[in-house]
């Protein structure tokens, strides 16, 4: 046996050897990219994440920090459903025109709750009050979307179909406004027009405001 045919068999007979949860994690890795419902699900996480750093300190310079980040979270992922996933729905989901139209009339609660509180500052008495008001109607909406919603769109998407979704919608937020302007319009094309108008002063205001120590911000800032 040559020796270059000797290194491939015992290369071959070490990758056999490896442990089956080690082959089976690689496999899954490669296998399971991200779909829409992830996506979402991983916004929601973070967003409650989020809420729970600004309500559990009483430090008025991390309260501003983490309700910058929530904003500008919240704010990108709201936009980033009506232009990607509540198409999806009206395209693909029986019944998913109302569907959209009932997500959307709760985005507009939304979005005006956290125009109010993304002004306020956290010595304002209506600080504390607005933000809660908020997160209680965004949690009954996320619980609705993940239980309904989204289940919904899966069953009508294929793996590859969900992929490409996710993708899109992860690309969308990049270029949406990351404030709340609940005036504007909630439904494509006029939602794109508006929000390339807005996303430009947004993101340059996102410039000097204060954020956490996180990777991926606008300016992750320690000032």
């Amino acid at each position: 046996m040559s020796f270059i045919s000797h290194n491939l068999r015992t290369a071959s007979i070490n990758r056999l050897a490896l442990p089956t949860s080690r082959r089976t994690f690689a496999i899954s890795s490669i296998a399971m990219a991200a779909t829409i419902s992830d996506a979402i699900k991983k916004d929601h996480r973070e967003i409650e994440s989020y809420y729970e750093n600004i309500i559990n300190t009483s430090d008025e310079t991390e309260q501003v920090r983490w309700q910058n980040q929530f904003t500008w979270e919240l704010a990108r992922h709201s936009i980033g459903e009506e232009l990607v996933v509540y198409p999806a729905l009206e395209k693909y989901v029986s019944g998913g025109v109302d569907i959209a139209n009932k997500d959307r009339q709760e985005h507009q609660t939304v979005k005006e709750q956290l125009k109010k509180f993304q002004n306020l500052k956290p010595s304002d008495s209506q600080f504390t009050p607005t933000l809660k008001a908020l997160m209680n109607d965004l949690s009954q909406h996320i619980k609705e979307e993940e239980a309904d919603d989204l289940p919904k769109l899966e069953e009508v998407l294929s793996q590859e179909e969900s992929e490409k979704y996710s993708t899109s919608f992860g690309r969308t937020k990049m270029f949406v406004p990351s404030r709340s302007h609940p005036s504007a319009p909630d439904k494509p094309p006029y939602e794109t027009v508006v929000g390339l108008l807005a996303a430009p002063i947004d993101h340059l205001s996102d410039i000097f405001r204060k954020w956490p120590h996180t990777s991926g911000m606008p300016n992750p800032s320690t000032k």
